[in-house]
């Protein structure tokens, strides 16, 4: 099928008809049939998710995190619940076939599809369609071809795995190949009526998001962040409120055994507890006001009748542990508007850190005491 840009986004415009004829003679009047006057709109209350809360219908996505994060489990894990028309953590779906295209993984690819039929066999005959070839996107062709080739008449999701190998010649950094790439995708997208999900990677520092040029974020509609703990986290939700972060693990699934007899394993995503946080050591005053009150605790703690107070550690006047923030050298020296200041601003702070809690002129630590 030859044709330039403009003939195209115009047969695309028209769901990608086969017959040359049915082409529109120009952009112009493609244009004109979208025209919607103000008195015609009304406000759309369908919903139009394809996982609720986490991702829309016919749009644009970006899932990425850092290498050997589990991102590709995690991507393959939403296809295959889409594709079954399952509900994935909890949250409905509104799911159909899948188109997967792996452009990266070699064999691996196929043993994580046959870990998840092992793992949900429910899941296993789901219109869920893999495609292991890399794409260039930067360029016209594919994004074409990927049209012509789509297995299912009514795709619900195309996953590009990834986009550093699905960019050909073009660049991930420079605006201009990234607006190429997001174009090509776009075109897939309106073409096929699909939501598409592009793989991608974090770059050295995970916390300033999927590397490369900005373009590619300002152009989703929907960005999930996976990260080195295990965690699943939207990070842009353009129509939909956020919702609270997931967290998972990997759990191995043997498949069977290697010509030698060594067993082949792959994996499948677990739903998993949020971590525990650490809790970072005290230092310099804060540390102090904490001594000053554990001595107070040691020396004239109590425990106290009522649901205000905690009924497995003791319990100590406030003024008691100021008097231990003098002896500790955090509130002496210094008039006593200024020692009452000192004195506030190291348990608000220890508040704030939720270190100590505080109810009717009584203080106790959060932690137990030792």
């Amino acid at each position: 099928m030859d044709m330039n840009a403009e003939d195209f986004d115009a047969w695309v415009a028209r769901g990608c008809p086969n017959s040359a004829d049915d082409r529109p003679a120009s952009r112009a009047s493609d244009l004109g049939k979208r025209l919607v006057a103000l008195s015609e709109i009304e406000a759309v209350l369908t919903s139009k998710y394809l996982v609720k809360g986490w991702l829309d219908r016919n749009c644009l996505s970006m899932l990425y995190g850092p290498s050997n994060a589990g991102k590709t489990f995690v991507a393959l894990d939403i296809a295959a619940h889409v594709a079954a028309n399952k509900p994935w953590r909890g949250c409905r779906v509104n799911g159909g076939p899948v188109l997967y295209i792996a452009a990266e993984g070699g064999a691996g690819i196929f043993n994580r599809l046959d870990a998840i039929k092992r793992h949900r066999p429910d899941m296993a005959s789901a219109p869920l369609t893999l495609l292991p070839a890399s794409l260039d996107l930067h360029g016209q062709g594919d994004a074409m071809a990927v049209c012509e080739v789509m297995p299912d008449a009514d795709p619900a999701l195309v996953v590009i795995d990834t986009l550093a190998r699905s960019m050909g010649e073009g660049d991930e950094n420079a605006a201009k190949d990234a607006s190429m790439f997001v174009r090509n995708c776009d075109l897939i997208r309106e073409a096929t009526g699909a939501h598409v999900m592009v793989i991608h990677h974090t770059g050295k520092d995970e916390d300033r998001g999927a590397r490369g040029s900005s373009v590619l974020r300002a152009a989703v509609d929907n960005e999930i962040q996976v990260t080195a703990d295990g965690g699943i986290k939207s990070r842009k939700q353009r129509d939909q409120p956020e919702p609270e972060p997931l967290f998972f693990n990997l759990r191995s699934v043997e498949l069977g055994k290697d010509e030698e007899g060594a067993p082949v394993t792959s994996a499948v995503v677990d739903v998993a507890e949020p971590p525990k946080p650490e809790r970072k050591p005290l230092s310099g005053k804060n540390e102090v006001a904490m001594q000053a009150l554990c001595d107070a605790l040691r020396d004239h703690g109590e425990t106290r009748p009522g649901v205000q107070y905690p009924s497995n550690r003791k319990v100590v006047h406030v003024d008691r542990w100021r008097d231990a923030c003098g002896t500790h050298g955090l509130t002496n020296g210094v008039t006593e508007a200024a020692a009452r200041m000192a004195f506030k601003r190291a348990k608000d702070k220890l508040m704030d850190l939720n270190e100590v809690r505080e109810f009717g002129s009584h203080v106790w630590r959060v932690q137990a005491d030792d």
